[in-house]
């Protein structure tokens, strides 16, 4: 007798047709697979019928949601998209080492000293950490090369010593070795932006030489899109491991249109994947719009002795820095926090409206009053998002921390991605993008197995039993950016690790996840 029977039509991750039939579990893993011709086991409780799809339980291979399971380990807003299993420590940033603590508590949506600075001495700390909190989904973990260069540089503006690099170096590797899947990095974030290729190289390297890939936020996104994505290649070839280019887009008017283009540059390359929010919106931090030069620390004196040159800079980037405004323009940079609630959800033109100042003014005065102001950019076009959406072989994954209307970040303006990644992306397979198997594969197996997520991904006997049944028909996302913190429609179950840890009309989650060590 099974634990759990799921049945419908089986979209088993691997793009093969789905099939009418059943999935049984026993413990936390997959016992048998069945056609409806085949007798299904009998079992406790039964999920499904014919009008929804059972399918593999998506993998969020960027996300930010770090330290969530130790603030808000029911992680609503991504358990109820369907999302089983998340890779963290994105962008450069990763709770250990710590020097990078607050950051990391920051991205959760936690408050300053919202979690305790713990005494880990090591990447195994962390995930025994992840386990003793019961997270509702699964995590892996990546080394954030930003919180690694921290720990031995603090915010240094140069380049490290050879003692600092070979003890990066061996940050990075026992991260690996103890259970990380990779190095990131984020290039345009203090203080990976400090950072020259070489030494990316180096700790690339160092992951290479423990197992891992190497995930990049490239250094431009917008002008200088394609020479940064050819930096992130060069990486990999030079350190000898898989790349994947995080969050593909074509930000601004400069690249518009040419999202067909890079897709090419990626596929071209020897071994690389990315991945996308399916959004024409980006979320960052404001003080990412300042170049290397001008930390944000040190925005008022820059601002008073060469204010005409950073204005310059902010607004149309130099050789070796590419502005996020240029080709967007600040009415459509908003502000998710904000020194006052009535500018949360309002863009820079409209607070410099209300200041009587120019937009540049009311940026530094922003950065001044609040130097973590989040944003999020309208910078891409629809055209651009359906065409990388539409790449069968383009990951599908959120950018996103875990939340909730009353859970942390619950005040905020936040990215709909947060809620509606997942089912926003079957929607538009419904639509006729692509078809469901190929959809649910880039959401599933082709992801597990990029980041060596083992026995996830697909739906097939022996592997873990992380399921979702959704409404192929209804499935969909209801988050705006006008009214962010609403759950999708059409997930009917999710299930982590063998355990239903929602289903519709429960008012609960069952927190069944736990840390994934690469192996």
């Amino acid at each position: 007798m099974a634990d759990l029977l799921l049945a419908g039509s089986i979209v088993d991750g691997t793009g093969a047709d789905p099939f009418p039939g059943w999935v049984a579990v026993d413990g936390d893993r997959i016992s048998a697979v069945g056609s409806l011709e085949e007798t299904a086991p009998q079992s406790s409780r039964t999920i499904g019928g014919t009008s929804l799809v059972v399918a593999p339980g998506f993998v969020d291979v960027h996300n930010h949601s770090d330290l969530s399971p130790l603030l808000f380990p029911e992680m609503r807003s991504t358990v109820r998209q369907g999302v089983t299993s998340v890779v963290v420590g994105n962008c450069g940033s990763s709770p250990w080492p710590l020097a990078a603590w607050d950051e990391a508590v920051g991205l959760a949506y936690g408050a300053p000293g919202a979690i305790p600075r713990p005494a880990w001495s090591g990447w195994t700390d962390y995930l025994d950490a992840i386990d003793a909190a019961r997270p509702a989904v699964n995590l892996a973990t990546l080394v954030g090369h930003g919180s690694v260069r921290q720990e031995v540089l603090g915010l240094d503006r140069r380049a490290p010593s050879t003692d600092e690099l070979d003890r990066m170096r061996g940050l990075v590797r026992d991260a690996v070795a103890e259970g990380a899947v990779g190095l990131s990095t984020g290039l345009i974030y203090v203080p990976g932006i400090f950072s020259r290729t070489d030494e990316v190289v180096a700790l690339a390297a160092a992951a290479a030489g423990a197992g891992g890939l190497y995930a990049s936020h490239i250094r431009g996104e917008g002008r200088d899109l394609f020479d940064a994505v050819r930096e992130a290649l060069a990486v990999g070839e030079r350190a000898g491991l898989p790349v994947h280019v995080s969050h593909l887009k074509c930000e601004s008017s400069r690249v518009w249109g040419r999202a067909g283009d890079l897709l090419d540059v990626l596929h071209d390359a020897a071994d690389a994947t990315g991945d996308q929010y399916p959004y024409a919106a980006w979320n960052s931090s404001l003080a990412s719009l300042l170049p290397p030069w001008a930390p944000v620390d040190d925005i008022t004196a820059i601002a008073a002795g060469d204010g005409a040159r950073l204005r310059a800079v902010v607004e149309a980037g130099e050789p070796g820095f590419q502005s996020s405004v240029d080709g967007v323009g600040w009415d459509r940079i908003v502000l998710v926090t904000a020194p006052r609630s009535a500018w949360r959800g309002q863009h820079v033109a409209a607070v410099a409206e209300d200041l009587g100042v120019t937009p540049f003014e009311a940026f530094v005065h922003l950065l001044e009053a609040d130097p973590e102001i989040s944003c999020i950019g309208h910078a891409m076009t629809e055209e651009d998002v359906r065409t990388i959406a539409g790449d069968p072989a383009v990951f599908v994954a959120s950018d996103a921390s875990a939340t909730a209307p009353d859970g942390p970040g619950g005040d905020l303006p936040v990215h709909p991605r947060d809620y509606g990644t997942f089912p926003r992306a079957l929607a538009m397979a419904r639509d006729g993008l692509l078809p469901l198997a190929a959809m649910v594969r880039k959401m599933t197996a082709l992801p597990a197995e990029r980041f060596g997520l083992r026995d996830r991904g697909t739906i097939a006997a022996g592997a873990f039993a992380d399921l979702v049944a959704f409404d192929p028909a209804g499935v969909r996302d209801t988050a705006t950016f006008d009214d962010p913190h609403a759950y999708p429609e059409g997930i009917a179950a999710v299930v982590v690790n063998g355990t239903v840890a929602w289903g519709a009309g429960d008012p609960g989650i069952v927190r069944a996840g736990r840390a994934i060590r690469r192996r």
